[in-house]
């Protein structure tokens, strides 16, 4: 049964008492020596020591993290809670490349098979792309990372068959998402046996955009625009190989905004991409990924400026909106890309699903249409409940939104159909 809750930007910063009673608790015994360190040396030792491993590969590039941190202390401003899951979501990241690395030097024939063809979803947050993914991955063919699966790539326990234990944790990850910011799941449900975000498995290089959506980090943020994103791409396809040799298939199904800054790089580390470009009407989906950045901010500090969210992002998403049509520009006649309408997929889902087989020059048999239409059933619009935003949340109007995604605009107004 749905939730009924009415999620607004307003109502982001709302924590259930417990939660700001522990901060407020555990902040007053700082005194004491209760911070949790978000010092490197601390993290690494702390991986090491819960793998029993040591070797995070020849590839490892410690400045990314190094920048991180540093932004994270001086400018994050993270309530006890946030510093605590901060440092153990590090750690757990550096886990992951320990127990990758093993696997890799066990058994060397994971990074010698192919990888699996691509289809990569694309458009910006808050444009139907976790629906579309999810009506994906109910293929059978396709080969979706699933949420347990980006949190812990590699096997916990040295049992390649054994999953249990990962799903466990990531079952523990949901609860504990859901006691701490009751309305997150209206916006963004994050479920631990459903298909997840890959920009998670970029992570593992401390290369990604998932630091500025949860946290005030504007310095690493502007340091990781002018940074080579090659490295975090490259261990991004190693790590996508370990996952085929556990759990094979016949594709990807991958999504995140972020590749919309990083297409050449998709095209170049991926196999056989066909791009899929979500859209929707700006003045919708960029207030919906503003009040979605606000929640999940709040989970990690009491300092979260709707305002500071409005203006880091506004700009980010022209600037990859930008990057992206440039790379179409360039390679419209000889990628291969299927443009979707935000609109069309909410109301005739199985008409998108059609176009973007007929693409590939493949047809949806009766059954695999069965499948696709009780994977619909199975996600309601509003399941957890419904998300409220407008521009004026975060005091934005259409001229501002206009200022910075004119060429997009116009670039959607030359698609047919969307």
């Amino acid at each position: 049964m749905a939730e009924t809750n009415n999620i607004r930007a307003e109502h982001y910063n709302r924590q259930p008492l417990w939660f700001t009673a522990i901060n407020s608790v555990w902040k007053s015994s700082y005194p004491l020596g209760t911070r949790s360190s978000l010092e490197k040396d601390s993290l690494i030792k702390a991986a090491r020591r819960s793998t029993g491993l040591k070797d995070f590969g020849t590839d490892f590039w410690e400045e990314p993290l190094d920048r991180m941190l540093a932004s994270i202390r001086e400018e994050a401003r993270l309530h006890p809670v946030g510093q605590f899951i901060t440092r153990q979501r590090l750690i757990q990241l550096l886990s992951v490349r320990l127990r990758a690395e093993d696997w890799f030097r066990k058994h060397p024939e994971i990074l010698e098979q192919p990888l699996y063809p691509v289809i990569l979803i694309i458009g910006l947050q808050r444009t139907g792309t976790t629906k579309l993914q999810r009506l994906l991955a109910s293929d059978p063919d396709n080969r979706a990372l699933l949420s347990w699966e980006a949190l812990n790539p590699a096997p916990l326990n040295g049992n390649l068959m054994d999953s249990r234990d990962r799903i466990k944790v990531a079952r523990t990850s949901e609860k504990a998402l859901k006691l701490m910011s009751p309305g997150f799941f209206a916006i963004h449900p994050v479920e631990h046996l459903a298909p997840e975000e890959d920009v998670l498995l970029l992570d593992a290089s401390f290369l990604s955009t998932t630091a500025e959506a949860t946290m005030h980090v504007p310095s690493y943020a502007s340091w990781l625009e002018e940074t080579d994103q090659s490295p975090a791409y490259d261990y991004m396809t190693r790590l996508m190989k370990l996952l085929q040799w556990q759990r094979p298939g016949k594709r990807w199904v991958l999504k995140t905004p972020h590749h919309l800054e990083f297409l050449d790089l998709a095209k170049k580390h991926f196999e056989g991409v066909h791009f899929i470009w979500t859209h929707r009407r700006v003045y919708e989906s960029i207030p919906s990924f503003l009040s979605m950045v606000s929640y999940a901010r709040s989970l990690f500090s009491d300092a979260v400026d709707r305002s500071d969210v409005a203006a880091h992002w506004l700009r980010k998403t022209g600037y990859m909106l930008d990057r992206a049509l440039d790379f179409h520009d360039r390679n419209s006649n000889t990628a291969l890309f299927t443009h979707v309408s935000f609109k069309q997929l909410v109301g005739d889902p199985m008409r998108i699903l059609d176009s973007i087989y007929a693409h590939r020059g493949e047809t949806i048999s009766p059954e695999l249409q069965r499948i696709f239409q009780e994977a619909d059933r199975s996600n309601p619009k509003g399941k957890y409940g419904n998300h409220e935003y407008t521009l004026g949340d975060f005091g934005l109007d259409e001229s501002r939104v206009d200022e910075l995604t004119v060429n997009y605009q116009r670039f959607q107004q030359s698609l047919t159909n969307i």
